[in-house]
């Protein structure tokens, strides 16, 4: 799950591996809901398809702090960051989510 997470383990940290998951998990999600981003996001929790996320929307939904802790811990430019980023986070959330909703910290510390 390391490398899948790559330079999102930024977003995740923080805790004991199960708290970060779960606790960063849900404070992301929070933060896709109120970057008004919620059927998107729904969809990458929930067992249908992934619906997409435009870089344009993505750099919305993350704060200015998240995208520069990001990019220096990644090496890549913003709008590199961005558009790898807009692709790879709803196949991302999905296989976090495999039940179709947050996994708890403990269901979360065996995911990684």
């Amino acid at each position: 799950l390391g490398e899948m997470l790559g330079p999102l383990g930024g977003l995740l940290a923080g805790g004991s591996a199960g708290s970060v998951l779960s606790g960063g998990l849900n404070d992301l999600l929070k933060q896709f809901q109120q970057g008004g981003q919620s059927v998107v996001v729904q969809s990458w929790i929930g067992t249908g398809p992934n619906k997409s996320i435009s870089p344009n929307a993505l750099s919305k939904v993350l704060s200015p702090d998240q995208i520069k802790t990001l990019t220096a811990q990644s090496g890549m430019s913003r709008d590199d960051l961005i558009a790898t980023l807009s692709q790879q986070l709803p196949e991302l959330i999905n296989q976090l989510t495999p039940d179709g909703r947050i996994p708890t910290e403990r269901e979360a510390s065996r995911l990684i």
